[in-house]
């Protein structure tokens, strides 16, 4: 680097990350390039004219807002609150929302976009292009790319796909056994998802490892996903061209037979069903019948709840057969990383899952397995060949430092 890619790489600036849910929103506030982060929040509930969730801290100054039964209709309310709160004299970290340079969000996918991208009319268009895919992540981020534009017209906008990650992996793993026409006419194909949280664990494994090595990060949460990385890019994954695929997720059915939908018609039940059985009624909640939620699923199974055990079971053994393609793919493992709310949390799925890896020469430390609950840490016990960590996410600072590093072409 040089000259201006130097002065950009010391300027500071305001970033905003910004991260869209189907009923929330989640902010945070960074100064770059220094990673603090100045303020965050959050609003749950959002559609609601009541009973919304409202969540706001100014870190500097520790000052919280906390309200419970906020008034949060639409992505636009929840949106204007924020940056009302962090310009406010009482709570602010900012005196005017033009010190904010520049919004990154973790955008779901764009038609012919990958990876990171200003957030342009073309980008948008292809956003929408793209919206049968991933109906009500899309749907949220354009109504809440729309609100952003007006509220901060002098910022520039970056969308951080979540495909974007998984752009290394060959074609002979990306390619469905379709038509090859489709793939060139549709671009039908594994785009793979996660990027950020898959993309943060490569992060924290090159500065670890100097960047070569060998790993296999599991983003195990409401939504599921195992990658294969080599030196710091993917180079298979468990998702496909859209999120209903892979493992079994909290709600979502994950990999199941194309055929199956026609065969659900037949014997009577509607589109509507069929759909709700698949996006909101399958995976961990549809096996167990007790929740979507892993730890009163395993409470279940500890009471003897045999279909508890089941989704259990289930969810393990998707996660053990990706890892060991997935080893084989990567000839070895150097790592193995377990992420996000059920990979940092749960002791008795990693437990559970290394047990069946021990034939790779897995081998984990039982008392720091056991102990850890959210936090960084390595597992790995005596003799193992695979050092094994769980390594909480941080997808918003990822995202932070693609958005203040991106260079206008």
């Amino acid at each position: 680097m040089g000259g201006k890619d130097d002065e950009r790489y010391t300027m500071s600036m305001n970033i905003l990350v910004c991260n869209v849910g189907s009923t929330s929103l989640k902010f945070k506030l960074y100064e770059m390039p220094a990673c603090t982060v100045l303020s965050q929040g959050k609003a749950e509930r959002v559609g609601s004219a009541d009973d919304a969730i409202f969540l706001y801290e100014n870190l500097r100054t520790g000052n919280r807002i906390s309200e419970e039964r906020a008034s949060i209709p639409d992505y636009k309310a929840g949106i204007r609150r924020y940056l009302a709160c962090l310009t406010s004299p009482e709570t602010g970290v900012l005196s005017s929302v033009r010190e904010i340079g520049r919004v990154g969000f973790k955008t779901t996918l764009s038609k012919n976009h990958f990876g990171n991208h200003e957030l342009t009319d073309e980008v948008v268009e292809g956003m929408r292009a793209w919206l049968p895919l991933a109906t009500l992540h899309n749907t949220g981020y354009l109504q809440a790319i729309g609100v952003m534009r007006e509220a901060l017209p002098n910022a520039i906008f970056l969308g951080c796909f979540e495909t974007g990650f998984h752009r290394d992996i060959p074609l002979e793993r990306r390619l469905y056994g379709v038509p090859y026409e489709w793939y060139e006419r549709y671009g039908v194909q594994r785009l793979g998802y996660h990027s950020a949280s898959h993309g943060y664990i490569a992060d924290v494994l090159n500065q670890m490892s100097g960047g070569s090595y060998r790993a296999i990060s599991c983003h195990l949460g409401g939504s599921s996903s195992v990658c294969a990385i080599q030196d710091g890019k993917s180079i298979d994954t468990s998702l496909g061209m859209t999120l209903q695929s892979g493992l079994i997720h909290a709600a979502r059915v994950g990999d199941m037979d194309c055929d199956l939908y026609e065969f659900l018609r037949h014997e009577g039940l509607s589109d509507a069903e069929i759909h709700e059985g698949f996006e909101k009624k399958g995976g961990l909640l549809g096996i167990s019948g007790v929740s979507s939620d892993l730890r009163y699923i395993e409470a279940a199974a500890k009471d003897g709840n045999k279909r508890a055990r089941l989704a259990i079971d289930v969810f393990i053994s998707g996660i053990v057969h990706y890892i060991g393609s997935f080893y084989v793919d990567l000839g070895g493992l150097d790592y193995l990383v377990f992420t996000a709310g059920i990979g940092e949390n749960s002791d008795m799925l990693r437990r559970r899952v290394c047990e069946k890896l021990g034939v790779l020469g897995v081998v984990l430390d039982d008392a720091k397995n056991a102990a850890c609950h959210g936090t960084q840490q390595e597992l790995t016990g005596a003799g193992s060949r695979v050092r094994v960590f769980a390594i909480p996410t941080d997808e918003e600072l990822g995202i932070a430092r693609r958005t203040y590093e991106y260079v206008r072409p």
